[in-house]
């Protein structure tokens, strides 16, 4: 069906795109839903030089080579937005806004977060043309340039004094009466006395203007009220970002207050099947490279958990008879011996049970799923339901005498039928 997906991809970010690109070679049948242009906030950077391997690109250009990449595995793209998701169940549900209903084993988020705007006349008009919002990502473009910095908490002071390499003259926007700064003390102490930067106290941007470009900033006096203009060819706006995953509220993905996804390392939330990525979660360091980093592992950690939900599918609950489900570690002498013994007993019993191995050291997903937290262990199952739980015990007799018997055991059902 064309609305059903193995792996569905919500955000055509750097992380987005690097998990298509690892999902369309792992021959997972894969989409990529994005509300604009495929990139994302890298489609406002006029110059990366941190990407691995490239000294100078666009950050249009570097995106277009990810999209290529992808599409070239036969990714599907979609450019929509979701509105709506349902993930209680196995297979995962996402509605656009253009009513869209799409289907998927694994979901990755990767909706990535946006600026908290200031929405001044001017601040979208010069996006990628003198506005900014990440040094680390832009101030090299701004060499021997004059940079205006707004915001005066630790990531404006700090990426403040950073663009100070590059820039002829940073000059730095502050609310608060002289010498007062919302960033740490460390930070403060360094920032009042640097001499590549400069402070406007009691003030705030009214206006940023230019034609093609930047090319000053109205700048008014809270105490007097007088407005002045500041040339200037860069204005870095560090106000806050915000996550865009509003559309996941009550949808038992865990947030945190401000709307960050946590993950392991797998890149797992508390949802299996889904996974975040990128900048919508909670991270370090929010960069092209460590979000591709990011998308390269949630795929391969979904590519697995489809796997095991394929195999699943196939070697239990397409078995018309019970089967032992053995899980075990490979690394566990004593693992591998009760699964010796359970198979030569089996045997002795005409093969009465299809016997299914899951090496909990590699599928992590249906160890969860049956609620099992030691090893060995071994479910019966009748269509992928729990009839009993045996007692992995090395009694031969014992053993036997479990698997003619039919005593139920609870607590043993699956979480998701």
């Amino acid at each position: 069906m064309d609305n059903h997906y193995d792996l569905l991809i919500i955000g055509g970010g750097p992380s987005g795109l690097t998990a298509a690109i690892y999902g369309g070679r792992a021959k997972l049948k894969t989409v990529v839903i994005n509300k604009g242009s495929v990139g994302g906030l890298v489609n406002n950077t006029r110059e990366i030089a941190n990407w691995p391997g490239i000294v100078n690109i666009s950050g249009p250009d570097l995106m277009a080579t990810f999209e290529k990449h992808a599409k070239a595995f036969g990714v599907d793209f979609l450019k929509d937005t979701a509105v709506e998701v349902d993930f209680s169940k196995e297979e995962k549900f996402v509605r656009t806004r253009k009513k869209k209903d799409l289907y998927a084993k694994a979901v990755i988020i990767a909706c990535g977060s946006e600026p908290r705007f200031l929405n001044i006349p001017g601040e979208k008009k010069f996006m990628g043309n003198g506005v900014a919002y990440c040094a680390t990502c832009d101030a090299e473009s701004f060499e021997g340039e004059d940079v205006i910095v707004v915001g005066s908490g630790d990531q404006a002071i700090e990426e403040g004094m950073y663009i100070t390499k590059f820039a002829n003259k940073v000059k730095v926007i502050v609310l608060h009466d002289e010498g007062i700064l919302d960033c740490n003390k460390i930070s403060a102490e360094k920032a009042l006395c640097h001499e590549g930067m400069e402070f406007i106290w009691n003030s705030t941007i009214q206006e940023i203007m230019g034609h093609e470009n930047v090319e000053c900033v109205k700048v008014k006096n809270l105490k007097t009220g007088t407005c002045s203009d500041l040339p200037c060819q860069g204005v870095f706006m560090f106000v806050g970002m915000v996550p865009s995953t509003r559309f996941l509220d009550g949808s038992g993905v865990e947030m945190d207050k401000r709307g960050y996804i946590p993950v392991n390392e797998h890149m797992e939330t508390n949802i299996p099947g889904v996974y975040a990525v990128g900048d919508n979660r909670i991270k370090y360091l929010r960069q092209i490279v460590t979000s591709a980093g990011d998308g390269a592992t949630a795929a391969v950690a979904a590519e697995r958990y489809i796997s095991e939900l394929n195999d699943f599918r196939t070697s239990v609950m397409g078995s018309e008879g019970k089967v032992l489900l053995l899980f075990f570690d490979a690394k566990d002498n004593s693992s591998l011996e009760f699964g010796t013994l359970l198979e030569a007993v089996n045997n002795e019993q005409s093969g009465a049970y299809k016997i299914v191995k899951i090496d909990v050291a590699t599928k992590t997903n249906l160890a969860e799923k049956y609620g099992v937290k030691e090893v060995p262990a071994v479910l019966i199952l009748d269509r992928g339901l729990c009839v009993k739980q045996l007692e992995c015990t090395m009694d031969k007799e014992d053993l036997v005498g479990q698997l003619i018997s039919c005593k139920t055991v609870v607590n043993c059902h699956p979480t998701d039928s």
